[in-house]
């Protein structure tokens, strides 16, 4: 097989097959402008790594208004609040009548596989399982994506675009010289020991559940697979852990005078998430977009992860769209200050809510006694709840 590379042209290249990257190809070729995506894993791969998966209503209405299988409704859970629980006590937060929205359980594999069985359907040019993926070029007018496929042919996109997609190890960050780009990050003393396990729901809703033990959150996955999640040291080893003391750690963090009891299960994954906020600014360099967590990270307490990520490739698209079809740059140029605009107050509203919930082993009872002022601050005020509800269900799409 020759060794030199076959060339390629499209319009836009995106380097990365996650939900971000699908959606921004299944975008762009509905409005007829080529790309080719490039993506390192296989599709079973990634449709085999469970995440969790809140979706606010405009990343719902994206899946559904632009010709994505709508299984996130069929198959989703709607969910219409939270409870927010402290000194054993519940507290419902209801989103339709503080704002009207709602936002929808629904697994972040799952959007992945609805993205590209719509790719595949409408013809998408998506290839996975690629290796020696490399970015060039990026300051000239035709950037350039290296690749070999998994054939083992060697492809050189020439683009006049490109979109980094490729998450927060990926490439295109790291093509970016440190000299052109801040890094602004912080790292937490926590970590989320998560687990699936074969259950029914505990609750309707999610529990968020601050407690002098630490951390808690009671989510679900479908009606007979639930995943939760505690506080725990960044170091633990998850392996040590027997089941039974796993749900005596999750039951004492919601216990309290209501009684509530957690339904339990095997468990048959567990996993230790060490998370930090992470923000690359400008999202921009050259002819590259930063767009998802290849520009930014969150931590997950405020369920913005994916939904951030949404949010820019529709910044992105619409700026792309823009150049293409009036031949200005404005909406380009833009682009990095606009998504960037939400990406802050996404990590403010993430922020907020991890220290909000969470504990420290150094904290003073001062401290301790200030956070739960918090917490009855945004319970008794209805415009608490509102901010809160507003936040979580998420901002109009610019």
């Amino acid at each position: 097989m020759s060794t030199e590379p076959q060339i390629v042209r499209t319009q836009v290249g995106i380097v990365g097959g996650g939900p971000a990257g699908l959606m921004l190809s299944h975008l762009l070729s509905r409005a007829g402008i080529e790309n080719i995506v490039i993506e390192k894993r296989d599709h079973e791969t990634i449709y085999k790594t469970h995440r969790a998966g809140i979706l606010e209503a405009g990343s719902v209405r994206m899946l559904t208004e632009t010709g994505i299988d709508g299984r996130v409704l069929t198959h989703g859970h709607r969910h219409d609040g939270i409870d927010l629980r402290f000194k054993g006590v519940s507290h419902r937060l209801d989103f339709q009548d503080l704002v009207g929205e709602s936002v929808w359980l629904y697994p972040q594999n799952e959007v992945f596989f609805d993205l590209a069985a719509a790719r595949a359907r409408d013809g998408g040019d998506v290839r996975y399982s690629v290796t020696e993926s490399e970015v060039l070029d990026l300051e000239t007018a035709v950037p350039k994506i290296r690749f070999t496929d998994a054939t083992g042919q060697r492809f050189e996109v020439h683009a006049d675009f490109i979109a980094g997609t490729d998450g927060s190890q990926g490439i295109c960050k790291r093509a970016i010289p440190a000299q052109e780009r801040s890094d602004h990050f912080i790292a937490y003393p926590f970590a989320w020991f998560g687990i699936l396990t074969e259950a029914p729901p505990s609750a309707p809703e999610l529990i968020y559940a601050h407690s002098e033990h630490g951390f808690a959150l009671i989510s679900q996955r479908s009606g007979n697979v639930q995943r939760m999640y505690f506080q725990c040291d960044p170091a633990e080893d998850a392996s040590t852990w027997s089941d039974e003391r796993i749900w005596a750690e999750l039951q004492r963090r919601v216990d309290g005078p209501d009684g509530f009891t957690l339904k339990r299960g095997p468990i048959f994954e567990k996993m230790v998430l060490p998370f930090r906020s992470y923000v690359c600014e400008p999202l921009r360099f050259g002819n590259l977009f930063l767009a998802g967590d290849a520009g930014h990270t969150v931590p997950p307490t405020g369920a913005k992860g994916l939904n951030l990520a949404l949010a820019d490739v529709k910044v992105l698209f619409e700026a792309l769209e823009s150049f293409y079809g009036t031949g200005s740059s404005e909406l380009v140029d833009g682009y990095s200050d606009t998504a960037l605009e939400r990406v802050w107050k996404a990590q403010n509203f993430s922020y907020w809510m991890t220290t909000m919930l969470h504990s420290r082993e150094d904290q003073s009872t001062f401290e301790r006694q200030r956070i739960l002022g918090e917490l009855e601050g945004v319970v008794n005020s209805r415009y608490g709840q509102q901010y809160l509800a507003e936040a979580y269900t998420g901002w109009p799409h610019r």
